[in-house]
């Protein structure tokens, strides 16, 4: 864990709610895909944990959602804003049991940091195969930057406005994988898990007091004991997971 500076570079909206930020800094650990970082805001007691989607050269991208006070108050940020960051937070997923084509499975804000992972699978020679799922069509982000990797892309619309109608379970792909890497919200995870006959890792959104183990507000069961999501997750095996 390191605390950064980190300046707003730009700001764009993605769809109704959720925002894609750049930071330009020193974003040290930010660059094993699935850690996060954690933000400090200007009258806020509590920081913001936010995944990584992306970093390269000095530069970090974070997509979020607008749930609260708090992610408001980031989206009206403007460029050349200073933030107070805590980077290389969380253990990231572990590529090194994938497989030459990998399954990753995404919901909704569970979707950006797929991204990053996505890339660095490529970079190891693998072909990842992508499933992002959203409940309409007018939620659907960064399915173009998924293309622009040379990935298949298949996109799930719970009320079939666009792709595949149903959920992410409900795309062909997902019997096919021989391992898989997912992140959404606790009954997509869920679902997935019921789906899937391989192994695999799956990320975790939890509410965090300190983001980095000290206060263990974020504890979870596994089969080995409590963890804490913040600390020794986001991400966990399918096969220490206790529902």
């Amino acid at each position: 864990m390191e605390q950064r500076i980190l300046t707003i570079t730009a700001q764009r909206r993605l769809t109704k709610d959720v925002w894609e930020m750049r930071l330009a800094g020193d974003a040290a650990g930010c660059d094993v895909p699935g850690r996060f970082v954690n933000i400090r805001l200007d009258g806020f007691y509590l920081r913001r944990p936010i995944s990584v989607c992306d970093w390269r050269d000095g530069e970090l991208t974070l997509v979020y959602k607008v749930v609260g006070g708090g992610t408001a108050a980031m989206a009206a940020l403007p460029a050349g804003a200073r933030l107070d960051v805590l980077t290389g937070l969380g253990n990231g997923y572990d590529t090194a049991p994938s497989g030459d084509r990998p399954l990753l499975i995404g919901g909704g804000v569970g979707v950006p940091p797929l991204y990053g992972l996505c890339k660095r699978l490529i970079a190891e020679g693998k072909t990842p195969r992508v499933i992002l799922g959203f409940n309409t069509a007018d939620e659907i982000f960064y399915e173009e930057e998924f293309r622009a990797l040379g990935v298949e892309v298949t996109v799930t619309t719970v009320d079939g406005s666009y792709g595949v109608k149903g959920f992410v379970t409900d795309a062909p792909e997902i019997a096919d994988g021989t391992y898989f890497y997912t992140c959404g919200p606790e009954p997509m995870l869920k679902a997935v898990y019921r789906a899937t006959a391989c192994s695999g890792q799956f990320s975790f959104e939890e509410r965090m007091g300190c983001g980095f183990g000290a206060c263990m507000g974020c504890s979870c069961k596994t089969v080995t004991g409590y963890k804490r999501i913040c600390k020794d997750g986001p991400v966990l095996t399918k096969e220490e997971i206790v529902w």
